[in-house]
């Protein structure tokens, strides 16, 4: 039997895929993150078994994900956004493998565009430097991230999970030379109907998304100015805003 790594999407239900949900309506088992959206998990079988992966390590996720292999049950799990953007899938695909398990890997809408689309966002646009980079917050915490690398890079700035380090990531980036009146956004929650956000120069970033809740992404960049553009004209900028008007 095959365990099938689906990417659930950013939050929003209906952003899953055709093919993800029809798995989902036909496993034996469904190993859920925390992130993702209860009207899915309604989409199981009533008889199916529906484990939280709340509260395991991912070795201990790893060895559960082998045993219901083992099992014989067609198992899905189901992960927030894509399960290899940031979403540690390549790990578990590779304990799989390794226990001569079955597994595919079916790709999910990432947060990485989805999210400040959500907001009214494009990540690219003609006229702007052709090129994003996307990093994982957590990395701040490790020393791990190349601070003069990231201010130096033309073009969109993604980073996910960096909610609980954002003030220390925004005054790393200035600190490195970039431009500390740079558009920021963070986005909160988002394609949810909890979405919020924020927008301002880099340097005020942090303390402008204080209020928010996680999970967040922040974009940095000139993508951010146009924001307001496509939201149409007179609409507020700055402080917490509601679900964007594109959505």
């Amino acid at each position: 039997m095959t365990v099938y790594l689906v990417g659930a999407g950013p939050g929003d239900p209906g952003l899953i895929t055709v093919r993800g949900l029809d798995l989902l309506r036909r496993c034996d088992a469904v190993v859920y993150d925390v992130l993702v959206a209860p009207e899915l998990l309604d989409e199981a079988p009533a008889g199916a078994l529906a484990i939280p992966r709340e509260g395991m390590g991912q070795d201990e996720l790893n060895t559960l994900l082998v045993t219901l292999g083992h099992q014989g049950l067609e198992t899905v799990r189901l992960k927030g956004g894509d399960p290899f953007v940031f979403g540690r899938g390549s790990e578990e695909a590779l304990a799989l493998r390794e226990a001569g398990i079955p597994v595919e890997v079916v790709a999910g809408v990432s947060a990485l565009s989805s999210v400040p689309g959500a907001a009214g966002v494009p990540i690219t646009h003609r006229g702007v430097p052709a090129q994003v980079t996307i990093v994982s917050g957590h990395s701040a915490s490790d020393a791990q991230l190349d601070y003069a690398q990231l201010a130096a890079v033309p073009g969109t700035l993604v980073v996910f999970m960096g909610l609980s380090h954002l003030a220390e990531l925004a005054a790393g980036l200035v600190a490195a030379g970039r431009d500390p009146s740079t558009p920021a956004a963070v986005i909160s929650q988002g394609t949810t109907a909890r979405q919020q956000s924020v927008s301002g120069a880099l340097w005020e970033i942090g303390e402008l998304a204080a209020s928010l809740a996680s999970p967040a992404l922040l974009v940095v960049g000139e993508v951010v100015d146009l924001a307001q553009a496509l939201a149409g004209a007179g609409e507020a900028t700055g402080g917490v805003q509601p679900l964007g008007a594109l959505r």
